[in-house]
């Protein structure tokens, strides 16, 4: 079944320490073009998530985020001293007044105003606070939203796979009208030839041996017997491909070249207005086509 390359999944998991959401996107691309904006402290694991991407996702464009976040605090904590801090800022201030002969009535009041005195809990916490996230933490929920895009993907390719094979049946229908049409374009012909035939025989440099090269020559130019064959049997392998288990969109793309060079030789040799109205229709069909196979992982 085919897969689009178009996808979205997302992936979250709530701690009371922390908050982490992993977010996955997927565009049509010819190989694998990755996107990670990570925190600072996970950049370290960037090797690890992108092995992870090309192995679950195989190609497409892709822009994989991951967010974490700590919760807030509540209001009693929501701020803490720097008690050596106000010590020192404390002490240098009334250095500072004894050598000017200052009063030191104010002095605590500004060196709580001090920087660094009182600091938000984000200013507070130690630096392996803000990075306490292990691999084992991380793993399955980037996994997850991997998953989660690839059955976005499996979704979408199921709604290709009918769009897609409803063409290829419109071009089977065609190829049946051509194949119907085709004794008629053959008995134009050959009336065409004969009257052609009456004229040059009662030529006095009529030539019957040449004629009669020319005539093969030209029967087989228009014939389009083996085009129609090879066309419906790409037909039949385009529809087999299109259930192969394995990733398919670059073998249809080549089969649908295939498709394409057939249609154009029996539109060049049919020499008939009918094939040829059916022929661009067909042509239509295959458009259509390679348009979804961009789309087809």
């Amino acid at each position: 079944m085919l897969q689009s390359m178009t996808g979205y999944g997302t992936a979250t998991r709530e701690t009371d320490q922390y908050s982490l959401v992993v977010e996955a996107k997927s565009l049509n691309s010819k190989g694998l073009d990755l996107s990670l904006r990570l925190p600072r402290f996970l950049n370290d694991k960037e090797l690890e998530i992108r092995n992870m991407v090309t192995r679950a996702l195989g190609r497409g464009k892709i822009n994989l985020s991951v967010d974490f976040s700590r919760p807030r605090t509540t209001a009693s904590v929501q701020f803490a001293l720097n008690q050596e801090a106000l010590v020192a800022a404390y002490e240098e201030l009334s250095r500072a007044a004894e050598l000017v002969g200052a009063p030191k009535t104010d002095l605590f009041a500004l060196a709580l105003k001090m920087p660094g005195i009182i600091q938000s809990p984000s200013e507070a916490a130690r630096p392996d606070e803000t990075e306490a996230l292990s691999w084992e933490e991380l793993q399955p929920v980037v996994q997850e939203a991997l998953d989660k895009l690839n059955q976005f993907r499996q979704d979408e390719g199921q709604t290709l796979t009918t769009e897609i094979l409803s063409y290829i049946d419109r071009i089977r229908i065609l190829l049946a009208d051509v194949d119907r049409h085709d004794p008629v374009r053959v008995d134009t012909i050959r009336e065409k030839l004969r009257a052609h035939l009456a004229d040059l025989s009662t030529s006095e440099q009529f030539n019957a041996n040449r004629f009669e090269q020319e005539l093969l020559y030209y029967i087989e130019k228009l014939d389009i017997a083996e085009e129609k064959v090879r066309l419906i049997s790409h037909l039949h392998y385009f529809n087999e491909t299109v259930f192969l288990p394995e990733p398919t969109g670059k073998k249809l793309a080549f089969i649908s070249q295939e498709i394409g060079r057939e249609i154009n030789t029996i539109g060049s040799k049919a020499n008939d207005p009918v094939i040829q109205h059916l022929v661009v229709e067909m042509k239509e069909e295959l458009e259509k086509i390679k348009e979804q196979i961009n789309n087809i992982l």
